[in-house]
C-alpha cells in the first residue's frame, strides 16, 4: 500500500502551480491595474476570432517565424476551426509595414468567373433573381486566398512552407473540441446545407452539435495536404481543382478550370493618408475601405472629435454626416481598378473633402437624398473575419477575409471539406439595388468575366512619429469601415486603450438607408432624442463589428484587444 507524506504533496502542488504561473508570465505580460487593457507581451502579439487560431500563430512566433509566417498560418487554421468565414474557398485582404517602415497591400479578393456577365442573375424583366447571387453554386466567385497566402509567402516567409502548414492539418486531421458559438452557427445552417448541397455534407448530422463536441475535417485535411505538397498548384490545379469544376457542373455553376488556374492575387499600393499626425495606411481597391476611411478621417480632422466625446449627439451626428458623404461617393466612384479608373486622387484632396462636407451643419440631418438620389429598405451584417499581428521585430500584418455569408454560398466541394463564397453578390447586380449589406453601386462595380467585385474589407495599420502604432481590422459587412473609423478615433481623439476603443459599442451609417444604426447600449435615451430632433432616424440592433486589434504603447509593449464583448471566440495571446 502506497503512503504518502503530505509535506512533500503541498510542495509539489506548490511547484506546479508556480510553473504554470511562471509560463503564463512568459506568454502574456498581465493588464496594468487601474486600466482595461487587453494583453500585453513584449516580443509578439497574434489576435484572431479563434482561440486555436491565435494559438498556431503564436506558436509560429515562438519558434522563431516572422509574422508573415504567422499570417499564412492563421489562415489556414481559420480554414479548420472557423469554416463559416476562414477559409480557402474565400478572399480577401491584406495590408503590412515591415520592420523597416515598408509597407504594401496584397489583393487576394475573388473574381468573376470567365462566363460571368453583368445580367447573369436578372431574369427576363431585368430585375434579380430573388438569391441566386447569394445560395449555390452561380454565386461563387473563383476564390482567391490559396493564391494570396503563396504570394505573400514567396515574398516574406522565413519558415518552410511545410511547417507553416502542418498545424492546420493535424487539426483538420486530429479533430477539435467545438465552442458553443461554433456549434450553435453549424447547428442554425444545418437546413441550408441539407437543401442546397447535392451531397450531404459532412457537417450534417441528425443530433445537434455540442459544445466539446469533437469535429474532424479528413477531406479538408487531404486539401490541405495536396497544397502542402505543391503549393497553390495543389489548389488551383490538380485533384482540388477537379473537385471544384465537378461540384460547379453538378449545380449549374460556371468556375472552370482555366478560371482556377488564371488566378493571380495582386499586390498593389496601399491607400495613405494622415490623420492629427498619424500615417494611416489601408487597403485600395478593389477593396472600398481604405478610400472611405480616409475621407472619414481626413473630414474627421475639420472638427473637434476630442471636445465631442465618445458617443455623444455631437459626434455621433458628425460621424454620421461624413458616412453618408463617403458612402455616396462609394456607391458612385468605386470598382476594380484593373478594370475602372478609380479616382483616387480626387476623392482624397484637401479641397474635395473640404467641399464636400460644407454643408454639415451641428443643428440639422442632411438628407441622403439630397447627397444622393435613390433608396434602400435593407441593411444587414454578415459574417468576415479580421487577424493582426506583430512579431518580436516589428513586422506587422493585418488581415481580412471572408466568405461573404455565413459559409458563404453553403455549397461544400464535394470531396474536398471546404466551403465555397457567395462573393458574387458585392457585385453591383443592377445599379441602384442593394445587396446583401444594403450597399448599391453602379457601372464601377457591375459584373465583368474577371473582375473582382468591390469590397468594404478595411485591414489597416497606423504609424506614429514614423513607428509602429496600431493594427486593426475587423468583420461587419458595410459595417466594417465605420468600425474601424471609430476605432482609430477613439484612442487617438478620444485616448482610449486598445480594449476600451474595442468594446465601446459602435454606430454605423453608410447613405442609404437614410438612418442611424446603432448597437444596443451605444446611445442614451437623452442621446437617441437629440438626434431625433436634429432630424436622424435611429435603429437598434444588437451587435456591430468584431474587431481584433494590437496597439503598440509608448514603452514598446503590445496591447492586444480581442473583441470579447461581442459573440464569437477572438483571443490575443502574446509572449
Amino acid at each position: 500500500m502506497l503512503t504518502f507524506n503530505r509535506g512533500l504533496i503541498i510542495f509539489f502542488l506548490f511547484f506546479l502551480i508556480s510553473n504554470c504561473q511562471q509560463q503564463q508570465m512568459e506568454d502574456t505580460t498581465s493588464v496594468e491595474s487601474g486600466k482595461n487593457e487587453g494583453v500585453l507581451a513584449k516580443n509578439g502579439m497574434v489576435v484572431t476570432a479563434h482561440p486555436l487560431a491565435s494559438q498556431v500563430g503564436l506558436a509560429i512566433l515562438k519558434k522563431g517565424g516572422n509574422a508573415f509566417d504567422a499570417a499564412i498560418a492563421v489562415q489556414y487554421a481559420l480554414a479548420v476551426v472557423l469554416p463559416k468565414a476562414g477559409n480557402i474557398g474565400g478572399g480577401g485582404f491584406m495590408v503590412y509595414r515591415t520592420k523597416d517602415g515598408e509597407n504594401g497591400a496584397l489583393d487576394f479578393r475573388e473574381k468573376a468567373p470567365l462566363k460571368g456577365d453583368r445580367d447573369m442573375y436578372l431574369d427576363k424583366k431585368g430585375e434579380p433573381i430573388k438569391n441566386l447571387s447569394l445560395k449555390g453554386h452561380l454565386a461563387a466567385g473563383v476564390p482567391g486566398t490559396v493564391a494570396g497566402m503563396d504570394a505573400a509567402f514567396q515574398k516574406f516567409a522565413s519558415l518552410p512552407f511545410s511547417e507553416i502548414i502542418q498545424p492546420s492539418i493535424d487539426l483538420a486531421q486530429n479533430g477539435f473540441e467545438l465552442t458553443e458559438y461554433e456549434a450553435d452557427l453549424l447547428n442554425r445552417f444545418q437546413e441550408d446545407f441539407k437543401a442546397i448541397n447535392l451531397h450531404t455534407p459532412y457537417l450534417v448530422r441528425e443530433e445537434e452539435y455540442q459544445e466539446g463536441d469533437s469535429i474532424y475535417h479528413t477531406d479538408l485535411a487531404k486539401t490541405l495536404e495536396r497544397i502542402r505538397d505543391n503549393g497553390k498548384d495543389g489548389f488551383y490545379k490538380g485533384e482540388t481543382a477537379d473537385l471544384i469544376v465537378k461540384e460547379m457542373k453538378a449545380g449549374k455553376g460556371i468556375i472552370s478550370l482555366e478560371d482556377l488556374a488564371s488566378y493571380e492575387a495582386k499586390w498593389r499600393k496601399p491607400i495613405i493618408v494622415n490623420y492629427r499626425g498619424h500615417k494611416v495606411i489601408s487597403m485600395p481597391p478593389s477593396s472600398s475601405g481604405g478610400l472611405v476611411l480616409g475621407q472619414l478621417l481626413k473630414g474627421s480632422e475639420y472638427f473637434d472629435f476630442p471636445s465631442f466625446g465618445v458617443n455623444t449627439t455631437k459626434s455621433i451626428h458628425v460621424m454620421t454626416e461624413l458616412q453618408r458623404r463617403a458612402y455616396a461617393d462609394r456607391a458612385e466612384h468605386m470598382g476594380d481598378m484593373d478594370f475602372y479608373e478609380v479616382p483616387i486622387d480626387m476623392l482624397l484632396e484637401d479641397s474635395y473633402i473640404k467641399n464636400r462636407i460644407s454643408d454639415i451643419t451641428m443643428d440639422s440631418a442632411t438628407s441622403s437624398q439630397v447627397i444622393k438620389s435613390g433608396k434602400v429598405n435593407t441593411i444587414e451584417s454578415f459574417q468576415t473575419t479580421h487577424f493582426s499581428i506583430v512579431d518580436k521585430e516589428g513586422n506587422a500584418v493585418a488581415i481580412t477575409t471572408t466568405l461573404n455569408s455565413y459559409f458563404g454560398c453553403k455549397v461544400m466541394v464535394d470531396g474536398a471539406g471546404f466551403f465555397l463564397n457567395n462573393e458574387m453578390d458585392d457585385f453591383s447586380i443592377k445599379p441602384g439595388v442593394p445587396n446583401q449589406f444594403g450597399l448599391v453601386g453602379a457601372e464601377a462595380n457591375a459584373i465583368a468575366p474577371g473582375k473582382r467585385m468591390l469590397s468594404a474589407m478595411t485591414p489597416t495599420i497606423i504609424e506614429k512619429e514614423g513607428k509602429l502604432f496600431m493594427v486593426v481590422g475587423t468583420p461587419g459587412g458595410s459595417t466594417i469601415i465605420t468600425n474601424v473609423y471609430q476605432v482609430i478615433l477613439n484612442v487617438i481623439d478620444h485616448g482610449l486603450t486598445m480594449q476600451e476603443a474595442v468594446d465601446a459599442k459602435k454606430m454605423h451609417s453608410q447613405w442609404l438607408p437614410d438612418r442611424i444604426i446603432a448597437e444596443k447600449g451605444c446611445l442614451d435615451s437623452l442621446t437617441i432624442d437629440a438626434l431625433q430632433h436634429l432630424g436622424h432616424e435611429i435603429k437598434e440592433i444588437n451587435t456591430i463589428g468584431r474587431i481584433e486589434a494590437i496597439l503598440v504603447k509608448e514603452d514598446g509593449t503590445y496591447e492586444g484587444a480581442a473583441d470579447k464583448t461581442r459573440s464569437g471566440d477572438a483571443m490575443a495571446l502574446g509572449y
